[in-house]
């Protein structure tokens, strides 16, 4: 078992949007009125934040509220045990922008094309399974955003499977002070507001989910909810709030954050630059007080200076 579902495709699945669900996006991970252009419907510049194609795969085609465990079993992946979605969390994301979106998809036909890269096991804490999805114009085979994902199925481990290879780790600079500090106070609305971009996981919204898993009496908001507002804290900072300023973005998820928490970013311009001009910025979020939530951050920002807004 070298390989175990490495490589199966699973059904492409059609993706919509509107300008309203660009705009909705924007404001719950943080846009604030002096990026206009991300709110702002007419605005001549109005853009569609560029971390936004992570949410399609949960939203798809429809403007509806989705059954957020159905749509995870839809689909099994031969080889390898068939795991409970009702005890699954993120691992890491990242995302590679090719394109940037139009503001809606009226007129045009996008897909989502999803293979996997990885099942893991690793033992009594649970097993991991890497994704890639594509965002694809499907008349023209343009690929817009590529997403790696990784999915950790708690508690559902030692099927003998392999254990999976170690991943790139990118820790901050020792005895660097950071470029740049923000913070993103969260709330008890928090992820109510952020599941109607159509991550509609329980886990979010009802505290009964996370009992089972282990994270106490309360729910804990979307690690992709501070995943995409730490991606606006840095584009804001470095990119000028330009949507075409950030050509890659990853972390992984280290710990949950409860609704009430202030997290706090910290990251390091590295000076090291792409072909493109975008430079690495390496970064890391903890909840003020507590434990590092985002680890091993890396994101290829084009400076503000030669941003095009």
């Amino acid at each position: 078992m070298s390989n175990p579902g490495v490589g199966f495709q699973y059904p492409p699945v059609p993706v919509t949007w509107l300008k309203r669900d660009a705009l909705l996006f924007a404001n719950s991970i943080g846009a604030t009125a002096d990026e206009l252009h991300l709110l702002y419907e007419l605005h001549p510049n109005f853009q569609v934040f560029p971390t936004y194609p992570i949410i399609l795969p949960f939203k798809r085609d429809t403007p509806e509220v989705i059954d957020f465990y159905a749509s995870q079993r839809a689909v099994a992946i031969p080889d390898v045990p068939k795991f409970d979605s009702r005890r699954v969390v993120d691992g890491q994301r990242h995302i590679k922008v090719f394109k940037q979106l139009p503001t809606s998809s009226e007129g045009r036909k996008f897909e989502i094309r999803q293979t996997v890269t990885g099942v893991w096991d690793k033992g009594k804490p649970g097993s991991v399974v890497d994704t890639r999805s594509d965002i694809v114009d499907v008349e023209t085979g343009d690929v817009y955003a590529s997403i790696d994902s990784s999915s950790f199925f708690v508690g559902q481990g030692g099927w003998g499977g392999p254990k999976g290879p170690s991943n790139a780790a990118f820790p901050p600079p020792k005895g660097k002070a950071p470029d740049t500090t923000f913070s993103d106070q969260t709330d008890a609305n928090t992820a109510l507001l952020y599941r109607l971009n159509g991550d509609y996981n329980p886990l979010h919204a009802d505290p009964e989910p996370g009992k089972k898993m282990g994270f106490g009496d309360k729910t804990i908001i979307h690690g992709l909810y501070s995943w995409n507002a730490t991606a606006h804290g840095l584009l804001k900072a470095f990119g000028g709030s330009d949507a075409t300023n950030l050509k890659e973005y990853q972390c992984r998820f280290a710990s949950p954050v409860i609704p009430g928490a202030k997290v706090v970013t910290s990251a390091w311009k590295t000076g090291k630059f792409d072909k493109d001009g975008f430079e690495e910025i390496i970064f890391e979020s903890k909840v003020e007080g507590g434990k590092v939530c985002l680890s091993n951050g890396r994101a290829l920002i084009r400076p503000a200076s030669k941003a095009k807004l």
